[in-house]
């Protein structure tokens, strides 16, 4: 070929790489009505790492050799606002490498166990710890495919990791160990927001001195009653033992009946049972919906001065009464004291090894992926670079909090396998109601412990 004819070949190429780049790139879009088609096969894992990228990264994203048209498939739990807020955080991806999202959504673990099952996974799945366990044979580890570990706490990325594999990486996260209140009805009254546990319980003495009634605990919740009690239980917890020993209760060194968690029983059952302390006495807490609770402590008048409640209460208080103004109205303060918080979190994890599963596993573990997630809304993000990011009010103050605390732990109920949760919400119910006393009541629930963790 002669050297002329080699130029002009170069410079068509060099012609169609440059449309290419100039085409608007693919954006993330809502879940399709129908799935994605499935591969006949998965798709070849590589053999070798990918290729550096041929250009600087764009925007600061590193596309790990990914091109434009690379496909990417994922399967989660969100959809509606939640997926319109996942599509915001991924939409600089896409706008950098050109990378194609088949997204699909369900709430169906078992959809998620069918495509495993079949050899046919999603290239990524937002799921649970318990799936971590559930496929750690068949995971890529998040260090391989070359995530910033740099941008997590210890007790964030230690759940995630599996045997020794790093598998799992937290991407969202809520807090639960918040207590929502008024600050109009707290100026009114000359009461202040508590900074240490002692300082909590000398403002619920004198609440009840004064002739309030201090808190809110109804727990009716029908198959699920119980629940709210559990978590308001697991913060005692937090502020008398900490983070590790609620750790070792869900792993089993710490049995349930240890003299630790009957004090924290202790304190809770003082509040809960007794109509001093809370809104309709033991009857009140067992019969009152959650939700009627949450919306007691802002009614006109309220019926209590505070309730304990997840980061949910926020939204649901806003529904309830769209009048009220966040931070005037309504307005929360973390349970004082507590020397971690107790939460939950979703969890990425990758079935496969290409550069665009690179490419996202990069960008959500970097500064900018977390600030990114932050400034989106959607919850609060584990990761380091979110700090600071949050826009809306009550997640840059629920922020601060996740970026502050020296543990995260989460539900028992809900980590502990083999009936645990039942059996804990049951055992609250009884020591509520005064049907067994807590000893036996704290036995039983241990029996049930050690029976799911093999002890």
């Amino acid at each position: 070929m002669s050297k002329r004819l080699w130029k002009v070949i170069v410079v068509l190429a060099g012609l169609a790489l440059l449309i290419a780049a100039c085409a608007p790139a693919a954006t993330p879009t809502q879940a399709p009505t129908q799935p994605p088609a499935e591969p006949t096969q998965p798709p070849a894992q590589p053999t070798q790492p990918p290729a550096e990228p041929t250009q600087p990264p764009a925007s600061g994203i590193d596309c790990m050799g990914a091109k434009p048209g690379d496909e990417l498939t994922m399967l989660y739990q969100w959809s509606g606002q939640e997926e319109a807020r996942l599509n915001e955080i991924l939409k600089p991806l896409v706008d950098a490498c050109g990378i194609v999202i088949k997204p699909e959504s369900t709430r169906d673990q078992a959809l998620l166990d069918t495509k495993v099952q079949a050899g046919t996974p999603p290239d990524i799945a937002f799921w649970n710890v318990a799936q971590l366990v559930q496929y750690q044979d068949k995971l890529v580890p998040m260090d391989v495919l070359g995530a910033h570990r740099e941008n997590y706490a210890d007790f964030f990325v230690q759940p995630g990791t599996i045997n020794g594999k790093w598998l799992g990486l937290p991407v969202k996260a809520d807090i639960k160990t918040i207590i929502w209140y008024s600050p109009a009805v707290f100026k009114a009254k000359g009461y202040t927001v508590p900074t240490t546990w002692e300082e909590l319980d000398a403002l619920v003495e004198k609440m009840v001195a004064n002739g309030d009634v201090p808190w809110s605990m109804g727990f009716e919740s029908g198959d699920a009653t119980g629940w709210t009690g559990s978590d308001f239980i697991q913060d005692i917890l937090l502020v008398k033992q900490g983070p590790q020993y609620v750790l070792d209760i869900i792993d089993g060194k710490v049995p349930y009946n240890d003299a630790g968690v009957k004090e924290a029983y202790e304190i809770y059952g003082k509040w809960a049972k007794d109509p001093k302390y809370t809104v309709g006495g033991a009857q009140g807490t067992l019969s009152t919906g959650f939700l009627d609770a949450i919306y007691k402590v802002f009614s006109d008048p309220p019926e209590a001065m505070m309730v304990r409640q997840s980061g949910f209460a926020g939204g649901e208080i806003a529904r309830k009464y769209p009048d009220l103004v966040y931070g005037e109205d309504y307005d929360f303060f973390m349970v004082p004291g507590a020397k971690g918080l107790q939460g939950g979190a979703d969890w990425m994890m990758a079935f496969r090894d290409t550069p665009a599963v690179r490419a996202l596993v990069a960008y959500l573990s970097s500064d900018l992926g977390g600030a990114n997630w932050a400034k989106a809304g959607f919850d609060l993000s584990p990761n380091k670079g979110a700090t600071g990011n949050y826009t809306d009010p009550s997640l840059l103050k629920k922020g601060e909090m996740l970026a502050n605390t020296q543990g995260f732990t989460p539900d028992i109920g809900d980590t502990i396998p083999g009936g645990f949760g039942k059996a804990e919400w049951t055992g609250i119910i009884e020591f509520i109601n005064g049907t067994k006393d807590l000893d036996t009541v704290l036995a039983e629930i241990a029996r049930v412990q050690a029976e799911a963790l093999g002890k």
